[in-house]
């Protein structure tokens, strides 16, 4: 019984997962490149860093059109579904263990029969390092896809400007410097798929490229632990406040209530732990961005540090504001969907006439 619900859990969050990526992919692909965009303090920002969100996206449809958007989409859904398939099989697993030592306890006489908050933040845990250790190579490409035309750009920047500084000091006239701007300009960017992103991050790194970002993705388990912390308690208590108020005993939610408990944790987890998001996403991206050494990173206390000195502690905070709209989004719909596949999973299981599944 518990395994099939483990499974129901493990289908739906995969299937809500991708509903949710494919809703606001758009959102997480422009903040990934305001996580990725580095700028000293003391420079400029480019009116592409300084303008908000809708003009960023407005912005990526003017210049590359949907695919800019949509850049390492397939990717993201295979990754989407396997994380959120492990995530939630492993989730409901765990959760089915800590309720039944709850209810071990409750019969020794030691408690009341339900798992705590410290019990939920220790089943998020370990559901979330299983599922970061075994797709972090997945989100590395994905990373590398959205961020390729962002890193084309910078990469020719640095080579108009290594022009022009040639030109300045070696007296090169003005005709030959526009024709090698001209030849800069009308160069094409380079066709960049999975395969490419894959080899591109092996020739790099080799096999442990694909970890990149490890070990501040591991710290951001405490980022879903967080999330379902504040989830699961909200709904046990919204759900003890339903029965209580219904002489009928019926504990169940509206898809609305579960969008609005989802928004809220989720809220809670994305600004606690967003500093460590960016650090990530920059150790993901390729690292020959701007060419300086203080843009390349060698590891995240190597970032941490670098970050702080060239960008200070607004670096940290690249995106935030975007990073909330889609977090918060991506998670109502998700858990709102969840929440409505698990049932209708549960509905078809019972009526081919096998056992019931309890609802939880």
């Amino acid at each position: 019984m518990s395994n099939s619900n483990a499974i129901a859990n493990g289908v739906a969050g995969a299937g809500a997962g991708i509903i949710a990526q494919i809703l606001t992919y758009p959102l997480q692909t422009v903040n990934t490149r305001q996580q990725t965009e580095r700028i000293a303090k003391s420079k400029p920002k480019p009116p592409t860093a300084a303008a908000g969100t809708l003009l960023q996206i407005l912005h990526v449809l003017r210049n590359e059109g949907w695919g800019g958007l949509y850049s390492g989409l397939k990717p993201s859904l295979f990754g989407t579904a396997a994380s959120q398939g492990i995530y939630y099989y492993f989730y409901q697993l765990f959760k089915n263990k800590a309720e039944a030592i709850a209810a071990a306890r409750k019969r020794q006489g030691r408690g009341d029969g339900t798992a705590g908050v410290f019990s939920w933040l220790v089943v998020a845990a370990l559901a979330g390092s299983l599922n970061v250790l075994l797709t972090n190579p997945i989100w590395v490409l994905v990373t590398r896809m959205q961020t390729q035309t962002q890193a084309e750009r910078k990469i020719m920047e640095s080579r108009k400007e290594a022009l022009l500084r040639e030109a300045s000091e070696n007296s090169i006239t003005d005709t030959t410097l526009q024709e090698k701007l001209g030849e800069l300009d009308s160069t094409k960017p380079r066709p960049y798929g999975t395969i490419q992103a894959a080899r591109e991050v092996y020739a790099e790194a080799g096999i442990k490229g694909f970890w990149k970002g490890i070990i501040p993705t591991l710290i951001m388990v405490c980022n879903p632990s967080i999330q379902f912390m504040i989830y699961e308690t909200s709904l046990k208590r919204l759900k003890e406040k339903r029965s209580a108020d219904n002489k009928h005993g019926l504990k169940n939610v509206s898809a609305l209530e579960v969008f609005l408990l989802g928004a809220l944790a989720k809220l809670g987890a994305t600004v606690t732990t967003y500093p460590l998001l960016v650090v990530k996403s920059r150790l993901q991206a390729k690292q020959e961005i701007g060419g300086h050494m203080s843009l390349r990173y060698s590891g995240t206390f190597d970032a941490i540090i670098k970050m702080m000195r060239y960008e200070g502690l607004p670096g940290f905070y690249k995106g935030m504001s975007t990073k909330i709209v889609q977090s918060v989004f991506a998670a109502s719909v998700l858990f709102m969907f969840k929440e409505e596949i698990v049932k209708a999973y549960i509905f078809l299981f019972n009526k081919i006439g096998k056992a019931k599944v309890p609802l939880n």
